[in-house]
């Protein structure tokens, strides 16, 4: 089983170049916060994410694959909302 730490590490570690902070709530769920680390601004704050299915390495790239996606197709809908 991957320790908490290193957990923490490897979603960081997945966002990268932008800063990623994964921190323990008191409940045991993970906040993910990813910052652009040029403008300060918050690009995505997800809160209770469950870590008890983030178990193999596979399972966490799928969580970080999909937020960054999640990330990704926010970005697009809101510069289409705002240009067009």
């Amino acid at each position: 089983m991957i320790s908490i730490l290193e957990l923490r590490h490897i979603i960081e570690c997945g966002f990268l170049p932008l800063s990623c902070t994964c921190t323990v709530n008191p409940d045991g769920s993970l906040m993910i916060k990813v910052v652009d680390p040029e403008s300060g601004s918050v690009e995505m704050l997800v809160t209770g994410i469950s870590p008890r299915p983030l178990i193999t390495s596979r399972a966490i790239s799928n969580l970080v694959g999909e937020l960054r996606n999640e990330m990704t197709a926010s970005k697009i809908a809101f510069r289409d909302h705002h240009v067009g």
